[in-house]
């Protein structure tokens, strides 16, 4: 047995058993990789994969042991590279950052740029998506951190510990009679239509949650991941906007918008990191996570990934 077969069963598994998608994936043939598989089958004694003519169908019990055997060989060998690019290069190399767009576009830049500052040979790559594929992006090893609100704690294949603290802002123009009250309750909110962020978004999840603890249904027009799209629907006149407050921290690009914050209507939201389970990470991996949040730093994250995770109030 070798490792091709272990990425051709692995990968097979991960395109839902489509031997042409996991073939176009790896960069070989569809007979090329549906004979690797039945070499290991036939070395190991076991079917791996329930067939209905040449057609992968499921995988079988046992089948299921060998992939999660395959799981930790493959990331024991993804270990060793890291490991063997540390000490080769411990200043050098490519942090992957899998994060939402509101954490890469008003959270990330600085931290960034400090990392440059004290690394500045290695090179960032960041991956943007949901949280959801931001937890998949980390599972499948694309990217060694990720940032986002939802979602990342739901996966037993991450470590996560909370980041930051934050609350919604309601965005309006100037002049809108929102912005002369002094107190906005979620009633002044459901009688607006409303701009916001698509459901599986930068906390949506809390939005909905509030106005449905109080019976009321929001009128929302407009859905967005983007929280620079939605001011602008904003000042469109298309309705009130709320979005994360990190979008709204540049007085000067949002001098045209009267801003209120939302945390005690809809609660506060925790951003949080992420790393795959059982992960070796490098020292720049470790001082990103510093240069994110006070609150962390390499012990607490290294006795998380070590199985003890210490994790903290915010």
């Amino acid at each position: 047995m070798n490792l091709h077969q272990f990425r051709f069963v692995q990968e097979a598994a991960r395109r839902n058993l489509n031997l042409t998608e996991a073939a176009k994936a790896l960069h070989t043939s569809q007979p090329g990789v549906s004979k690797a598989i039945i070499e290991l089958e036939e070395e190991l004694g076991v079917e791996i994969f329930a067939r209905h003519g040449k057609r992968l169908k499921r995988i079988t019990e046992p089948g299921q042991h060998v992939l999660r055997s395959i799981e930790l060989i493959m990331r024991e060998v993804g270990n060793l590279k890291r490991i063997g690019e540390q000490f080769s290069a411990q200043d050098s190399g490519t942090l992957s950052i899998a994060t939402t767009h509101t954490q890469a576009r008003y959270v990330l830049p600085p931290a960034v740029a400090r990392l440059r500052e004290v690394y500045p040979k290695v090179n960032i790559s960041l991956h943007q998506g949901s949280p959801d594929q931001v937890a998949r992006m980390l599972i499948d090893e694309i990217a060694e951190i990720g940032i986002a609100t939802e979602s990342l704690s739901e996966y037993q294949e991450l470590v996560t510990l909370p980041c930051y603290e934050w609350q919604h802002v309601l965005v309006m123009p100037q002049g809108h009679p929102l912005a002369a009250k002094e107190r906005i309750t979620l009633e002044d909110l459901a009688a607006e239509p409303i701009i916001t962020y698509h459901p599986s978004f930068t906390g949506r999840t809390r939005i909905d949650s509030a106005f449905a603890q109080r019976k009321l249904q929001p009128r929302i027009a407009l859905e967005a991941i983007d929280s620079d799209v939605i001011k602008t629907y904003v000042r469109l006149g298309l309705g009130v906007g709320i979005v994360a407050e990190m979008a709204v921290r540049d007085e000067g690009q949002n001098a045209d918008l009267a801003a209120r914050p939302l945390g005690a209507l809809l609660g506060q939201n925790i951003a949080r990191v992420a790393f795959k389970r059982g992960a070796y990470l490098r020292n720049f991996v470790f001082r990103f996570a510093e240069l994110l949040s006070d609150r962390l730093d390499r012990n607490l994250i290294a006795r998380a990934m070590s199985g003890h995770p210490n994790d903290y109030e915010l």
